[in-house]
């Protein structure tokens, strides 16, 4: 089975004078495989097509895709049209499991959801006929599926759903927060819900004034306490702090036991301890999306991170994901390039106290700690964006900032905005450091008020490194990437302050992004939204069991490394507390 992929957005005929069709060799023998169509985009035959990938590589603006799939995958779930996105498989929900989905972003979920939600009937790939569920019915009998689908072909089911952008919230709601979940409490559990997720506090304010972890618990409010047979949660995590992430799966466990939930989560510490089966979700982005059959949550997390799907006899990443327990600071021999000062700052109703520390070259320190402690602002001390009350920076270091939310109405496209601020764009470096890990290539002829909240944030991320800098201080860069692209970041860093004078400093709740990139970790302590305390850099055990002990939260490791979040007042979580190992030990036997 082949298929082609013709991305309209990116599609230039009159800009490179459709070079796809000048170099195909099946149009040169006199076959039209490709073709413009009536708005000048290219159009290709997938049956005239021989996958020589010719076009692939002459396109200059990445427009096209040519992939060929395995025999067993000839029938699809859903396709949109010619030369668009092919989905396969589904995920199943079942009645009182959470159902989690394990992938990259564009996939194929929103394909996904709005199948199950009875937006979408599958059209098995056939997009030139009319859908119908008897032969849908037939396809998935004995299926996971088959109960669930079967309930959907007569009608009636009803779907409340979490965004994955929540920033479009305050965009068609303008009023208090107690006035917007007043109008979802169909279930009469809205003063739970509130309780639970600490939302007290901002009942009275304005939506728009939300901060981007307040918005987030908002929003997952009102898709709990709807009334509905199905639940889809998409990305529950982003700008919320540990403590918050376990609050949050603390009502959704509660849920899953009434109501079929599925989850699309990129933290997997969270996905592991909240789902009860795992679907892998691969392919290529925007082109096709292979979503497997259910599995044990240990079994598929493992899998993905060691990028080979045994069942499937798949490899979907040409490299493992590891994690390695550091327990000794092997950075003590580098040298020194900034001192971090003593500094203070007070504001109406919160105080921060810096208490000093070194960042050696060539190290990226991770920063850890509750919301509304402070971490943002230190990264805007550092950066000059705020003035200290007391201390000063007195090093001559240059800072290139990345602001923990991202915003633009610019209509400046993505390469022009990169040329704007580094000279070596066109470089091999540039590309293979900046533009490739961070998938930039595909988007760079787009208009940055176009760009998702994803896209937006790896650009940012680029701007950011693209700068000549001492250091590089990036405030949540994992918000809104996905598994794949969270794993790239360590490789960013590293390429980017290798063989340099430099160091990164990253601000992040991901626990999996901390372990993974960071050589030490500061700390932040103190009471969240009256008092916070900068202190480290610490080694990451004694930073790690340091931050956890003050949230009351243990991680343990399986026998890969990974960090797993232990159940709160299990025996490994009194065990690891009793030992005051919260987060270092020996995996398990």
């Amino acid at each position: 089975m082949r298929i082609a992929v013709v991305h309209k957005d990116r599609c230039h005929s009159r800009k490179c004078g459709s070079e796809c069709i000048l170099y195909c060799p099946r149009v040169r023998t006199g076959d039209e495989t490709i073709l413009l169509d009536e708005e000048g985009k290219a159009f290709i035959s997938e049956e005239l097509c021989v996958g020589c990938g010719i076009c692939v590589k002459k396109c200059p603006f990445e427009a096209i895709d040519i992939i060929t799939l395995p025999e067993e995958l000839e029938y699809p779930t859903h396709r949109y049209g010619p030369n668009s996105f092919v989905l396969y498989g589904m995920p199943a929900p079942i009645q009182g499991k959470v159902t989690g989905v394990l992938g990259a972003n564009g996939i194929g979920k929103s394909t996904s959801v709005m199948i199950l939600s009875g937006q979408l009937i599958p059209n098995m790939g056939f997009f030139d006929e009319e859908a119908k569920w008897e032969s849908i019915l037939k396809k998935y009998t004995g299926t996971e599926l088959f109960e669930y689908l079967q309930l959907l072909s007569k009608g009636g089911v009803k779907v409340s759903v979490k965004p994955q952008y929540i920033d479009v919230i305050p965009k068609v709601f303008n009023g208090l927060v107690k006035d917007l979940l007043k109008t979802t409490d169909e279930r009469e559990m809205l003063s739970h819900y509130v309780e639970k997720l600490s939302l007290t506090g901002i009942l009275d304010q304005n939506i728009r004034l939300l901060s981007g972890g307040e918005l987030q618990r908002v929003a997952l409010t009102a898709a709990l306490a709807r009334e509905a047979d199905f639940y889809f949660l998409d990305e529950v995590t982003p700008f919320l702090d540990i403590h918050q992430r376990m609050a949050a799966a603390q009502v959704i466990r509660e849920l899953a036991e009434q109501k079929p939930i599925v989850l699309i989560e990129h933290d997997i510490a969270i996905l592991d301890m909240l789902a009860d089966t795992v679907h892998v979700a691969y392919g290529k982005p925007a082109v096709f999306g292979i979503i497997t059959r259910p599995k044990g949550v240990r079994i598929g997390i493992n899998q993905y991170l060691d990028g080979f799907l045994a069942e499937e006899n798949v490899r979907i990443r040409d490299y493992p994901v590891t994690f390695e327990v550091r327990t000794h600071d092997e950075g003590a021999k580098k040298s020194q390039l900034m001192q971090i000062p003593v500094m203070s700052k007070k504001f109406d109703r919160f105080s921060l106290q810096v208490n000093g520390g070194d960042i050696r070259a060539g190290e990226v320190i991770g920063v850890v700690g509750a919301n509304g402690i402070g971490k943002s602002t230190f990264a805007q001390l550092l950066a000059g964006a705020v003035k200290p009350d007391t201390g000063e920076m007195t090093d001559t270091v240059r800072i290139s900032y990345k602001p923990q939310y991202v915003k633009t109405d610019s209509t400046d496209t993505v390469e022009f905005t990169l040329r704007q601020i580094t000279k070596a764009f066109d470089s091999g470096r540039y590309q293979h450091d900046i533009i490739e890990p961070l998938s930039l290539e595909p988007i760079l002829q787009s208009p940055l008020s176009t760009l998702s909240g994803g896209e937006l944030q790896r650009v940012s991320i680029a701007v950011c490194l693209s700068r000549d800098a001492d250091l590089y201080v990036l405030d949540e860069p994992s918000a809104h990437l996905d598994v794949e692209q969270r794993m790239k970041l360590t490789k960013v860093f590293r390429q980017r302050i290798e063989g340099k004078e430099a160091a990164v400093l990253v601000i992040d709740h991901d626990i999996y992004v901390i372990d993974i990139i960071s050589e030490r970790l500061l700390v932040f302590e103190g009471t969240p939204g009256v008092e916070g305390r900068a202190t480290g850099p610490f080694d990451m055990r004694e930073g790690m069991n340091r931050f956890l002990k003050e949230l009351n939260v243990t991680f343990r490791r399986d026998k890969s490394g990974r960090p797993r979040i232990n159940k709160p007042g299990s025996f490994l979580d009194r065990e690891q507390i009793g030992k005051g190992e919260y987060y270092y030990q020996d995996p398990d036997e």
